[in-house]
């Protein structure tokens, strides 16, 4: 753990509390809808074949929505490209989210591997990120950011402490320390340490170095699952 929070420390050693300036703020909400546009037009194309690959390969709606939890505990639908087959159990991701948010022994992974419910279309929209593209439209109706904690499903959020409550101060975001950090390598408490060290102290800085740094953990897919 001791290397993520040195991460946490390098990308965000100029911040300064969240709380202090309502013009970063508004600087930041400027720069997530200028980002989330360009990216969305020029993504057209990629998410077309992306949808053609997902209809003809499995059956379903290509697009995949779901409640997440967002700032304050608010709840929002969040949208993103459909990887596992349609009317799986849901009771296998709930249980085993159980176990990861609570640990008792078990190292954890952010998400399930070798899920046998992902498709093999779902599996490379993963591994590439192409699935998380339709987030770009969390972010221009202003559920998530650009930068931030992983939005996260309801039933996580039941089971969290006060200290893990402490992530929801923030927008959740489409990258973050925890995306560039290692993702799905990270356990509870390591990406807990990054999303609260982001909550208290980020910066548009730091949220620039983010962002310069998620293409590179896209393409070398290290997390992914």
């Amino acid at each position: 753990m001791g290397g993520v929070l040195t991460t946490a420390t390098a990308l965000t050693d100029t911040a300064y509390p969240v709380a202090t300036s309502l013009l970063a703020h508004g600087v930041k909400r400027a720069l997530d809808i200028a980002v989330a546009v360009v990216v969305l037009v020029m993504s057209l194309p990629v998410l077309a074949l992306a949808v053609v690959a997902i209809a003809l390969t499995s059956r379903g709606a290509p697009l995949f929505v779901q409640e997440r939890v967002g700032k304050d505990g608010r709840h929002f639908r969040f949208y993103k490209l459909r990887t596992m087959v349609t009317g799986n159990d849901e009771t296998v991701q709930v249980a085993w989210a159980a176990q990861w948010v609570r640990g008792g022994g078990f190292t954890g992974l952010y998400k399930l591997v070798d899920d046998d419910r992902v498709t093999g279309v779902g599996r490379f929209l993963r591994r590439y990120s192409i699935d998380e593209l339709p987030q770009m439209w969390n972010v221009i109706r202003g559920d998530m950011s650009l930068v931030g904690p992983r939005p996260a499903l309801p039933h996580e959020v039941a089971m969290y402490d006060d200290t893990a409550r402490r992530r929801l101060a923030v927008k959740p975001g489409v990258t973050g320390l925890w995306q560039v950090s290692g993702r799905s390598e990270l356990s509870f408490p390591e990406m807990i340490a990054l999303d609260l060290h982001y909550a208290t102290w980020w910066s548009l800085g730091s949220d620039l170095r983010i962002l310069a740094r998620t293409p590179i953990a896209a393409i070398s897919a290290r997390g992914a699952a």
